[in-house]
């Protein structure tokens, strides 16, 4: 049966790292940019426009992490621990989904 600990600390591949790395940069400069039009007293259907593109950045990265870990369950899980870190994953994404 795998490490947990080893497992949870490198599932995700370099490649992936840097996908969410540069989603999650994007994220921040949206949110800066809602910001500075806060600031700015832009018009609101402006700054909804930004609003809705932080969101649907963050699901982007959401999705990608929900991927990566069930094809990391799919792929090296042993049944048991397959099954845990699905419902763990699971939970997270049905609290996501409900905020």
């Amino acid at each position: 049966m795998p490490d947990t600990e080893t497992t949870k600390k490198t599932y995700l591949s370099e490649e992936t790292i840097k996908a969410l790395s540069n989603g999650l940069s994007r994220i921040e400069g949206h949110v800066g940019a809602v910001k500075r039009m806060v600031q700015e007293r832009r018009c609101c259907d402006e700054i909804l426009m930004q609003t809705a593109a932080v969101k649907a950045a963050l699901n982007r990265v959401t999705v990608k992490l929900i991927e990566e870990e069930l094809l990391n369950c799919l792929t090296s899980c042993g049944q048991l621990e397959a099954e845990k870190r699905m419902s763990s994953a699971m939970q997270a994404l049905s609290s996501m989904l409900k905020h």
